[in-house]
């Protein structure tokens, strides 16, 4: 019996030696199973001692690590080691690589180089190390993956993964409103230093609930700002004037004050005059705070502040130096090509005059100078690698038909005088509280046949499902904006809820431009974890990163870094082949050159094989990316670990057995 003890326990591992003299003792009688659970106590002394030997100096922690396994065993619990345990785990990654091959980055992760894969392990690898050393919550009990971005923008833009991902080629920017694409501090600053710009209120501001705003809401009095000529200013006696004050003998309405002396007179003491000018310009970390006062309130703040910004923007010099700024810190930022949007319902001030240009005449002039900017910009030696940028042209949901009629037909003139600078048609506005797709689509088949007749192509480029409903007017939205063959879709927040939607976008290849920030800010998701976005990657549809409206909603920097950051922070799925994939996407779905539908579809499906001015910003972006991989191994060279080598082979046997797939189902 102690030789069959023997051969038995040399035949087991040391960690299994209880689990497995356990169960072979169940074949004995009980007198057979004490000689031989004593012969065994003693070849188990033996063992331990050896092995222990053989450690060294073990730890502590080792030993209590020891002793949990051999609990475990003792009561029969199943190791990791055991091939049932293997073979079930086998399946399980067998089922997660299953999955995965339906996302919306496998033929880019398929063609991955072994340069651009390398750096993908690089930042998955800091990724890592940064959620640890930087987002674990040791320092500061707060802190975590994800968490809400105002909180967060401060600190990720310190840590190494930001710092990669500023220098990462992002393609094209396609949803992005220009007027919220302006830095707040800096566009003050010019209408403070611009002679002979004034501020003009209906009455003295002296109620400080209406400067400061209302349960951290502001409350926006009717203020505007125009340049007024120095000769004008002369004649009015605004120096004995004080617009803070309500007395008719301080401020008689209507007056223009210099902005300098409004500054001068300033009477609050908890902030500056410049502080207040920027918060009626911006939504403040405070604000977005305030989740509980829900969606409705921070959509009257967001959409107040455009009112103060185009006042202040659109005055030519303004607006001119504001755009060569503007273009270059896209530029800085990896970005390519723009496609903007703007809602044309302000007035153009051209340089030095008091009088306002309205309606056609006056956003003509601003067609005219705004071509000449970007012309002026691609002419610089920031500005070479600059492809260009073009308009959607926007009208707010909430009009009335005839304001809307109007609008269209502006937008029809200018695209015959501009045909290179409109590029589409868009609805915009709260979804929520504004007319639904359903009620305009009489005017949007008009807005068809006029263009028809003008002999113009004006695609649509549709916002819809930017809203949490589930089943409402506003969810539905999706379902026109896809009848209404809507090319790409503004935000799609929602789109996930629906199965069949899903299917017809992919089929009809239609990108999600995916504004996360703005999302989070404007109260559709408490911080990037709560997004939608991944449940559309998983399903395989086609989605760009987008800004909406970086410094409106508290960005610190233009582009599309802060988005990219967050998404690849925030999603383990994500990583460099999805950043890479949507940055693709993006530039696929541009509308850089007037197409019509056959064609838009032919250069989607083509890709690089094209021919087409796409076709050659794909291979230009591609050489960028090669770049930018090889400056991340080199800059990172010792981030990822030699293992990754073993890695590298088993991706490529499944490459090869996706690219096997892929074969079969052309």
């Amino acid at each position: 019996m102690a030789s069959v003890g023997r051969t038995y326990v040399r035949a087991i591992d040391i960690r299994s030696f209880n689990y497995s003299l356990r169960r072979f003792s169940a074949n004995f009688t009980d007198s057979g199973r004490v000689t031989l659970l004593g012969i065994c106590e003693a070849l188990r002394y033996d063992i331990w001692h050896k092995a222990l030997s053989s450690m060294g100096d073990a730890d502590s922690d080792n030993d209590s690590i020891t002793s949990l396994q051999e609990y475990e065993l003792d009561e029969g619990i199943p190791q990791v080691e055991d091939p049932f345990i293997q073979k079930f785990m086998a399946g399980r990654t067998q089922l997660i690589e299953q999955e995965k091959k339906q996302r919306h980055d496998r033929l880019f992760k398929a063609n991955m180089t072994p340069l651009a894969k390398q750096a993908a392990k690089i930042l998955s690898s800091i990724r890592k190390r940064e959620l640890k050393e930087i987002w674990s919550g040791t320092t500061e009990a707060d802190l975590y993956p994800g968490m809400a971005f105002s909180h967060a923008r401060d600190r990720a833009e310190r840590t190494d993964v930001y710092k990669c991902l500023a220098r990462m080629p992002k393609g094209a920017l396609l949803h992005a409103h220009m007027d919220a694409m302006v830095d707040m501090e800096w566009l003050v600053d010019q209408t403070l230093a611009e002679k002979g710009m004034c501020i003009v209120a209906p009455q003295g501001q002296i109620d400080v609930q209406k400067r400061i705003g209302v349960n951290g809401i502001k409350v926006l009095d009717q203020i505007q700002f125009k340049f007024v000529p120095e000769a004008i200013l002369a004649k009015n006696a605004h120096k004995s004037m004080n617009i803070w004050k309500a007395d008719r003998t301080n401020y008689t309405a209507g007056t223009p004050i210099p902005v300098r002396e409004a500054q001068r007179t300033f009477p609050d003491d908890t902030t500056t005059f410049k502080k207040w000018l920027v918060s009626r310009c911006r939504i403040d970390p405070d604000e977005v705070c305030r989740g509980h006062e829900g969606v409705d309130a921070i959509w009257r703040k967001f959409q107040s502040t455009f009112m103060t910004v185009e006042q202040m923007l659109f005055y030519e010099p303004v607006f001119r130096r504001g755009m060569q700024k503007m273009l270059a810190e896209l530029v800085d930022d990896g970005i390519s090509y723009v496609d903007f949007r703007l809602a044309f319902l302000w007035e153009w001030h051209p340089t030095g005059s008091s009088k306002s240009l309205k309606g056609l005449e006056g956003h003509t002039k601003f067609f005219e100078v705004w071509s000449e900017e970007i012309e002026k910009f691609k002419k610089t030696e920031k500005g070479k690698s600059f492809k260009g940028c073009r308009m959607i042209w926007t009208i707010i949901r909430v009009f009335d038909n005839r304001m809307i009629a109007e609008s269209m037909k502006e937008c029809i003139a200018i695209k015959k005088k501009y045909p290179h600078l409109i590029c589409g048609f868009d609805c915009v506005g709260q979804e929520d509280g504004g007319r639904t797709l359903q009620d305009l689509t009489p005017l949007l088949f008009w807005f068809r046949k006029k263009c028809a007749e003008a002999g113009v192509e004006i695609p649509f480029f549709f916002h819809a499902g930017e809203c949490l409903g589930d089943g409402d007017s506003t969810d539905q939205n999706l379902f026109d904006a896809i009848l209404l063959g809507t090319r790409r879709i503004g935000h799609g927040y929602s789109l996930y809820k629906h199965p069949l939607l899903i299917d017809m976008v992919k089929e009809k290849k239609i990108l999600v431009e995916s504004c996360p920030i703005s999302n989070e800010v404007l109260r559709l998701n408490s911080t990037i974890l709560g997004h939608s976005m991944p449940a559309l990657l998983s399903r395989g549809v086609p989605v760009s990163l987008n800004n909406d409206d970086p410094y409106i909603l508290g960005h610190s920097k233009n582009g599309l870094t802060t988005d990219f950051y967050q998404s690849f922070m925030g999603f383990e799925n994500l990583g460099l082949e999805g950043l890479g994939t949507m940055a693709e996407n993006s530039l696929k779905w541009a509308a850089i050159e007037d197409q019509k539908n056959a064609e838009w579809l032919k250069g989607i499906s083509e890709g690089y094989m094209g021919k087409s001015t796409k076709a050659q910003m794909l291979k230009a972006w591609r050489t960028e990316f090669e770049k930018w991989c090889q400056w991340v191994v080199m800059k990172y060279p010792l981030e990822a670990g030699v293992e990754n080598e073993l890695e590298d082979e088993e991706d490529e046997e499944d490459e090869d057995d996706e690219d096997d797939e892929d074969d079969d189902e052309e």
